[in-house]
Order: structure tokens, then sequence, then C-alpha cells
């Protein structure tokens, strides 16, 4: 039986992969800041030492936008040091590390899909640290898996939640027009995580759902499924911190053979129908 441990498990994909992995297969170390705290080195390096699992899945991150621009030194604490850490400790226990990433580490702002292979240039904290921890599991573990996503969704305070949150308030919602990227839910991310517990595949991926779309589009999208409505402002808004094309291209997935998730739409709309039955 293989042991995984997933840090970061209360987040929106630590979740998916929770309900996702059979317990009858793998054993499964679910931790949080609250049990391991990732920015501490010798914290990570005794627990995987204690536990020794097989594979690391690291979800673990500070993802807002705004905490990462006004503090800076906790998004690269968390993002960049914590990846450092987990990538160390994999290392010395001979694991495999799979790593979460994101597609704010691009920076164009023309229309066309970014596959693994084009050069990062991330403007935000958060892109840049995020970048920064990729470079870190690269240079310090042997054996990693970088998965990028995008616009992802699940458990917890994520762009879906804002939008029912303002149904249910009736308050209208500024969305942007100017941004494009994939949304993925995290049980679709998680689906492609998984293939990497028991596959001997490793290196840089793209996982996200097939199709794209703008913020507004995503918005009205929601509504569609939930069967409600509010009032949406579409707005143009600043690329100093993102780019209005953050599209990624599956492409190692396709040439690997491997599952790819599903259309956005879909995904989108068994993600609500699950709401709406719970």
């Amino acid at each position: 039986m293989q042991k995984v441990w997933i840090v970061g498990s209360k987040g929106s994909v630590g979740v998916a992969l929770t309900k996702l992995l059979d317990m009858r297969k793998y054993e499964l170390l679910k931790t949080d800041k609250e049990e391991v705290d990732v920015t501490d080195k010798e914290e990570v390096r005794s627990y995987a030492a204690a536990t020794r699992p097989d594979v690391i899945i690291n979800c673990a991150g500070i993802t807002d936008l705004e905490v990462c621009e006004q503090n800076p030194d906790l998004a690269y604490q968390v993002n960049t040091i914590g990846a450092r850490n987990l990538a160390v400790a994999a290392n010395e226990i001979e694991c495999k590390l799979i790593h979460m990433s994101t597609d704010d580490i691009f920076s164009l702002n023309s229309p066309e899909f970014y596959n693994e292979f084009e050069e990062a240039k991330p403007k935000s904290i958060y892109g840049k640290s995020k970048y920064a921890g990729e470079k870190m599991v690269q240079s310090l573990c042997n054996y990693f898996v970088i998965i990028r996503s995008s616009w992802v969704y699940g458990t917890g305070k994520g762009f879906v939640q804002q939008v029912i949150d303002a149904v249910d308030s009736q308050t209208p919602l500024r969305v942007p027009v100017n941004h494009y990227a994939s949304p993925t839910s995290a049980k679709e991310l998680a689906k492609v995580i998984t293939q990497f517990i028991d596959n001997d595949l490793f290196g840089i991926y793209h996982a996200v759902c097939k199709g794209y779309c703008n913020r507004y589009e995503f918005a009205k999208a929601i509504l569609k499924y939930l069967g409600k409505d509010v009032e949406l402002i579409p707005i143009e808004e600043g690329n100093e911190r993102r780019p209005d094309y953050s599209v990624l291209d599956n492409m190692m997935l396709r040439l690997d053979g491997l599952e790819q998730p599903k259309k956005w739409e879909v995904a989108l709309e068994e993600y609500i129908s699950g709401l709406e039955r719970n």
C-alpha cells in the first residue's frame, strides 16, 4: 500500500484528493499548517523522516493575489521556502514530490496558448513566488512533478463561491471581461494528480479543463447552472499584475497519453449539481 502525504489537505485540491483516493489502495497522511508548518524546514524534514511517504503532494500555498502583494515576505515564505523545504525532505527520503503551481507565472497579453516549454515571466508577487518555488523544486528534488493549473475552484472561498454569495445577498458583482483562462474544478485537477502517484513520469505538466473564457463569461455560466441571477457589471481590469491571457495548453498530458480534464462547462455543471445535492 502506497503512503501519500497531502500537504495543505484542507484546501480545495487537498479536499478533492482526499475524496478521490481509494483508502483501500493508499494510506493517506493529511496535514495542514496546524499539523506541519511548511515554512519550518526541521518540522517538514522530521515529519517526512518519521512517516516516510512514497509520494508528497504539495497543495499548500498563499493564492490570494492581494494578500501576496500586501505581504510579499509571507508569499515567498510559503510559496517558495515551503516548496524548498518539501523538496529537500522528499530528496532525503527518496520519494516523489508533486508540486502544484499556477498560470500566473506567465505574462503575455496576446491570445495564445501556453505550453510547458514557454518562458515564464510572472508579473505579480504571487506569480513570482510560485515560480521561485518551481525553481526550488527543480533544483533540489530528484523525483518531481510540477503541475500548473488555472482558476481552480472547489471547497473554500473561490470565485464560484463569490458569485454564490453575491446571489444570496443580491449584491451586484463587478467582473473583468479582459482576463481569459481555463476554469478548472479541483476534482478534475485531482484526477490528473492521481495519475502521477502510480506512474514513473516526471517533469512539468499543465492541467486545466478544456476550453477557456473570460471572468464575466465564467460568472454567467455559474449563474446559468445555479438557475439564479444577480447583476453582473462588466469591467476592464488592469493587467499590471496578471496577464490578459493565461490559457494553458495541456501539451505534456497529451504527449504522454494521460487523461485530461473535461470541458470547463461540463466540470462546472457537475460541481454545482453536487453543491445542490449537498
